[in-house]
């Protein structure tokens, strides 16, 4: 699956100048959707990654592991990015679907929000690692 790997080396290597490529591996109708967003259009998925570089300072994706299957691939990253002076990770996956010429039609990303990002941050963390608490089975 070589738009696979095209597509995983772009993101592997996204700055805010090849944003635009995004062009050349999703189609122009496609559905991107993560705890955040839901959108089905590329302007909107172009808006999406050019709005992280704008609210996050040096962020980027660690590609780990994917699995391929016919017109579809599953892939593990970790993002990697700092805020307010503060760096952060997020573990997570996708679901990538691909048309027949190889470009996305469906992008679904898996991650927890909760733990991955808001347990994290200053002011809201705490009631999330509480509320985590006291779901946790003691065994």
């Amino acid at each position: 699956m070589n738009h696979l790997d095209n597509l995983l080396n772009w993101y592997s290597t996204l700055t805010v100048d090849t944003v635009k490529d995004v062009r050349l591996f999703y189609q122009p109708n496609a559905h991107f959707k993560d705890p955040f967003n839901d959108v089905h259009d590329i302007n909107a998925i172009e808006a999406i990654f050019a709005h992280m570089f704008e609210t996050t300072e040096n962020p980027r994706f660690i590609i780990h592991e994917k699995i391929a299957q016919d017109r579809q691939a599953f892939v593990t990253w970790t993002f990697e990015f700092t805020l307010q002076k503060k760096p952060y990770s997020v573990i997570g996956g996708s679901h990538l679907k691909f048309d027949k010429d190889g470009l996305v039609v469906e992008h679904r990303d898996y991650w927890d929000a909760a733990e991955e990002l808001f347990a994290k941050l200053p002011v809201i963390g705490w009631p999330i690692r509480w509320l985590r608490k006291q779901f946790l089975v003691k065994i």
